[in-house]
């Protein structure tokens, strides 16, 4: 459990890779009361079994498209990002961490659009079809990607969404937000103090036209693709980043626009420049 407190009420929230305490939340046995236990319930309901399994065919005039589109208003073009020479992969998985503890001096839009590109941007332009950084079941990309800009050079406060395709942030909504985001995190201090934090949704039709039930358990998996690549890449650049998904559903998908139904938010990181410490940040 963090030392960091509330930004609101003072209390302590909780942080995603913090150990559950409770022995209660651990795995059960199938048999009566199950209903009240909907993880579980999920695993069993989206199980594919050899015995069982049947094909479907696909409507593919209702195929969702695997990208949202904003109004070009506002739009900011991201330089665009480095493809070469990189730091070394292998040190970089020896020195992730998740860090909470941040310089607060600012990103600058080279280091955000980095960041984007290395987590779910575009790696190549086919004839039909596109590729990413972070794979995607059936090349569906259902995960969005929002950012909760609190300070970084030349770019307004408030929420911006990744355009992918055309490497460029459009506006949802401006103003300083960082409260706002913070509550959502689960009141944690970190989605506070960062320069920006990272939201991903899920927009559902995109991979259940396809895999039906089975495909939820897919935006789950692709969100924490993304948040890895996020992850590695920032350290690349010196940042820090801490993954969260201890989250209030609703307030986050009000931050970021999303209706909770069609699309709902899985998963958030922050991204900060890293504050220099003796203190060996934990895993």
């Amino acid at each position: 459990m963090s030392d960091d407190r509330s930004p609101v009420d003072g209390t302590t929230g909780e942080e995603s890779g913090t150990a559950d305490k409770t022995a209660a939340d651990g795995p059960r046995a199938e048999g009566p009361g199950v209903a009240d236990r909907p993880g579980e319930s999920f695993q069993r309901a989206t199980r594919y079994e050899r015995q069982s399994l049947r094909g479907w065919r696909l409507d593919w005039e209702q195929q969702p498209s695997d990208h949202k589109e904003y109004p070009a208003d506002g739009r900011v073009p991201l330089p665009e990002p480095l493809r070469d020479d990189g730091p070394g992969l292998w040190s970089l998985l020896q020195r992730r961490r998740s860090e909470r503890r941040y310089a607060q001096e600012g990103l600058t839009l080279a280091e955000l659009g980095q960041v984007l590109w290395a987590g779910d941007g575009m790696t190549l332009v086919g004839a039909d079809m596109a590729f990413r950084s972070a794979p995607s079941a059936g090349a569906l990309y259902p995960i969005e990607t929002y950012v909760a800009v609190h300070r970084v050079a030349d770019l307004a406060a408030g929420v911006w969404h990744y355009d992918v395709r055309r490497h460029a942030l459009d506006p949802v909504r401006t103003g300083d937000v960082r409260v706002e985001t913070a509550r959502a995190a689960l009141d944690q201090q970190i989605a506070l103090t960062a320069d920006a934090v990272l939201l991903w949704t899920a927009v559902f039709a995109r991979t259940t036209w396809k895999y039906p039930q089975r495909g939820y358990r897919y935006m789950y998996m692709e969100a924490g693709h993304i948040a890895q690549n996020t992850a590695l890449a920032a350290l690349g650049l010196g940042l820090a980043t801490c993954q969260i998904a201890a989250l209030y559903d609703d307030e986050a998908n009000a931050l970021v626009g999303a209706d909770g139904g069609r699309e709902s938010v899985l998963y958030m990181s922050t991204l900060a420049r890293r504050r220099e410490t003796t203190r060996e940040p934990r895993s």
